[in-house]
């Protein structure tokens, strides 16, 4: 293929003025003029494109940086604004409780010190929907919002269900001054569970050997691999039924004399937001909006969990994007419905 001088301006230059050379030697003074005008010409035009190029490189990158300034500088008024106006501060407990997810202690402890410092929060929500998790990040979070509370009192903090609140997550509602749902919320589930498999008797059958090699009697119970123990099962039973006795007893402190003496309470069961509130699981039917409308008498919202940098959203979304792009490209763009198993 012919080199192409506009993709390459001094590849094409030196060529020219090769040119340039020979009809000098070769031909007349008028011929060689005209010719050496041409060439100049083409020289000059080459330069000026150049130019005009990297002009035009620049612009676009300035224009970039400007929109990425003024989409910083947005979010902050905008957080700023949102803050100084009297609000409801919202903390969403979302997903599993547990320390690598968005609903992790850490996550929820700040957000919980930051709304009941700032004082145009008038009152705390905290909207749950998770089905639980770790005993240990929801008693992080219990312990937290107690210590506020006590420090605070003149600032309460309601819980709201949606779709789901129950184990850990209802572990953490405990504590609130009020509890809220939907009538069709499911609440409760007070229990603890462990589980796992037993592979002894297949890889008996596939005459596959166990070794597992230890330091202390009990180190590998929990071991798919190897027969269970029945005194192993005691030992393991024990701790979770003290895990069961401690989140009984943070429920009771919590919710006191609002609960009903019902035998099946506290038995891994879960009910509907109309049922809990007949066991004084909770104190009421109510969405966030009606909470913060009729309860705190401000309806004004504003999330206090940890935002993304607006820089970070930016990469998402460009990485969104790209694959999405990749997926059309390749066929797989097809709407498929979604599947969740619990």
């Amino acid at each position: 293929m012919a080199d192409n001088h506009w993709d390459n301006p001094e590849k094409g230059s030196d060529e020219a003025l090769q040119a340039l050379d020979k009809v000098r030697a070769e031909g007349s003074g008028r011929e060689w003029r005209l010719l050496e005008k041409i060439v100049g010409g083409l020289h000059v035009e080459q330069r000026r494109a150049r130019r005009w190029g990297i002009f035009f490189k620049l612009l676009t990158f300035t224009y970039l940086f400007a929109l990425l300034a003024l989409f910083f500088i947005k979010s902050d008024m905008t957080s700023d604004s949102a803050e100084s106006a009297e609000h409801t501060a919202i903390i969403e407990v979302l997903g599993p409780i547990s320390a690598k997810d968005e609903a992790s202690a850490d996550n929820i402890v700040w957000s919980l010190r930051r709304a009941f410092k700032e004082p145009s929060a008038k009152a705390v929500i905290l909207r749950i929907n998770s089905p639980g998790g770790s005993p240990v990040q929801s008693g992080y979070i219990y312990d937290e919002i107690k210590r506020l509370r006590a420090l605070n009192p003149e600032k309460k903090l309601y819980a709201v269900i949606s779709d789901i609140g129950a184990s850990g997550a209802y572990y953490i509602a405990a504590a609130a001054d009020e509890i809220y749902a939907d009538k069709a919320s499911l609440v409760g589930s007070i229990g603890v569970t462990a589980s796992g498999f037993g592979f002894v008797d297949l890889m008996s059958k596939l005459g596959v050997e166990r070794r597992i090699y230890t330091a202390g009697e009990h180190k590998a119970f929990l071991d798919p691999f190897s027969p269970s123990d029945d005194r192993e099962s005691r030992l393991w039973q024990e701790v979770l039924n003290t895990t069961h006795r401690q989140f009984i007893e943070q429920v009771r402190v919590g919710r006191g004399e609002r609960l009903k003496n019902d035998p099946k309470l506290f038995t891994g069961l879960v009910w509907t937001g109309e049922q809990a509130l007949e066991m004084g699981l909770i104190d009421g039917l109510g969405s966030s909006s009606y909470v913060a409308r009729e309860l705190i008498g401000v309806e004004k919202l504003v999330d206090y969990m940890p935002q993304p940098k607006p820089w970070e959203e930016i990469i998402d979304q460009l990485g969104v994007s790209f694959a999405k792009g990749m997926a059309t490209a390749i066929g797989m763009d097809a709407g498929v419905s979604p599947v969740n198993l619990r």
